[in-house]
């Protein structure tokens, strides 16, 4: 799924606090802009778990830590996990900043990706479930923000290198199967449609 800059951003921060603290990786506090913040004010803790957890399988977001912004733009723990993910509630009325669940190596590849680095620094495949949906704008561009949006089914991807010359895989969107996404450049990663 194409992530626009917002979406990169938050994921980028929960990568920082990840690896600026190994000890408790997660439990270091970010600031962002209010705009991010998941939904109104009057929303519950419990409807924004509800929705992190959708994003991911029952056996991954059972168990994962569960983080948003409040409406000052500070990050904020909803729930403490044990399984290594991190799942967030995202903002259903933003394209491109859906509900979604990563591990600690694709924390690591949205932090490089917002830092605009040369490539990945993951050392192992992360992996990202959005089994609730999301909405995006390109399959090719990730700093896409003026295309049309059109929604996306329920998917997982694996971030790491892929190459389409290699894998025969497509590089164009497909509502079954898998493409890659950002192919031809080093932020190419697998996009599975479907579930698990």
């Amino acid at each position: 799924m194409k992530f626009v800059k917002r979406s990169l951003w938050l994921i980028a921060i929960s990568a920082s606090m990840l690896l600026a603290n190994s000890a408790n990786p997660r439990s270091a506090a970010h600031t962002q802009t209010a705009a991010h913040n998941s939904t109104a004010v009057t929303e519950t803790t419990q409807a924004k778990i509800r929705r992190a957890i959708s994003a991911g399988p029952a056996n991954v977001a059972n168990g994962a830590r569960i983080v948003d912004t409040d409406a000052q733009g500070q990050m904020v723990v909803l729930r403490e996990g044990n399984n290594g993910f991190t799942c967030v509630p995202g903002n259903p009325k933003v394209v491109g900043d859906p509900p979604m669940c990563v591990d600690a190596p694709a924390l690591q590849w949205y932090a490089d990706a917002k830092a605009h680095k040369p490539k990945p620094t993951n050392t192992v495949p992360g992996v990202t479930y959005m089994l609730a949906g999301a909405t995006q704008r390109s399959d090719s561009d990730p700093n896409d923000m003026t295309s049309m949006p059109f929604e996306v089914g329920p998917h997982w991807m694996i971030m790491w290198p892929f190459d389409p010359k290699t894998t025969g895989l497509p590089t164009k969107h497909k509502s079954t199967g898998a493409y890659i996404m950002f192919a031809g450049t080093p932020y190419a990663h697998l996009h599975v449609m479907g579930r698990p």
